[in-house]
């Protein structure tokens, strides 16, 4: 099973989304950061021995508000990833393409109480099995998902040919670039529109300050090529 994202440059891109396994075991890792955190303030509340006022204060301070509230924060400053999730190297993101909001992560948060929280986890496990595209209430209010991500080492998906032992290498800046580039440009040629890999091109070369551009779609492959062979180098 894959899952469609359309981007805003209309790149049809294929992801896995994660499975509920995957999902599963990133929340009991989170839920296992949880304990940590709120066996260590409780281990300092009974070394200061401070009144039941004071401690139950702290309490919602130190351990409830932070718990609370840490599946939002971490989505929102990790670029989608809870500890759990980086863990399990699976991120949330937006199926239109677009980096996912504070409002998107904000639904997301508000809905777990329906998905893992009131009726147990049971909602979110149903949900994501029968939705087909890998999403609680909470994704599919918030038009979200969460996806496998792809690792640097995985050459396979970024290669279109086999690279010969003394190929040289025409952009060096092409190692700027990420594998979600790469793949960005891999559908733009699967889908041989001109005005498309022209747009590509304009942008690929702006943001690499390139200016010795040859034809296209050869530029493009190109800069394929070279990213898969220093990406090949780097991991050697």
């Amino acid at each position: 099973m894959s899952v469609r994202i359309q981007t805003s440059q209309n790149v049809e891109l294929e992801y896995e989304p994660a499975s509920v396994g995957d999902r599963i075991l990133a929340t009991i890792i989170d839920r296992l950061i949880y304990l940590g955190w709120a066996m260590a303030w409780f281990g300092l509340f009974s070394l200061l021995k401070l009144g039941d006022d004071q401690s139950m204060f702290l309490m919602v301070l130190t351990i409830i508000l932070p718990v609370l509230l840490y599946p939002l924060l971490a989505e929102y400053f990790l670029n989608g990833q809870t500890l759990g999730k980086r863990a399990m190297n699976i991120r949330v993101v937006r199926l239109d393409g677009n980096k996912p909001t504070l409002s998107a992560y904000l639904l997301r948060w508000l809905l777990l109480i329906i998905d893992t929280g009131i009726f147990t986890p049971i909602v979110a496990i149903i949900a994501i099995a029968a939705n087909g595209k890998g999403q609680r209430i909470g994704d599919i209010a918030a038009g979200t998902t969460v996806i496998k991500t792809t690792k640097r080492v995985q050459l396979s998906q970024v290669v279109y040919q086999e690279l010969p032992e003394d190929y040289k290498v025409t952009y060096a800046e092409a190692a700027q670039l990420t594998d979600r580039d790469i793949e960005t440009i891999r559908q733009v040629l699967r889908r041989r529109n001109e005005e498309l890999t022209a747009q590509t091109v304009e942008k690929v070369s702006n943001v690499l300050s390139i200016n010795n551009i040859t034809e296209p779609r050869t530029f493009l492959l190109t800069i394929i090529n070279d990213y898969t062979y220093l990406a090949a180098q780097e991991n050697n």
